[in-house]
């Protein structure tokens, strides 16, 4: 059986990690700020463009229950 006859699998979501750059955190900050005020996609388009890992977008637009604590 070849990988196009498989059924396909759900997506499984990795547990929120420790951020590590700081850049990142704050593009992604901005994203879900983007998101609140305009829209999801335009949520999504920003973060495109800034190069944020689908899996993260995915998780911090769609999942806010995944997302990471900010920790002050």
């Amino acid at each position: 059986m070849d990988a196009m006859t498989l059924p396909a699998q759900p997506t499984q979501l990795a547990p929120p990690q420790q951020r590590s750059d700081e850049r990142c955190s704050e593009i992604v900050n901005k994203g879900i700020a983007v998101q609140n005020c305009f829209s999801t996609l335009c949520a999504i388009e920003y973060l495109k463009s800034n190069n944020v890992r689908p899996d993260v977008i995915e998780r911090v637009l769609l999942h806010p229950d995944l997302r990471r604590k900010i920790s002050h």
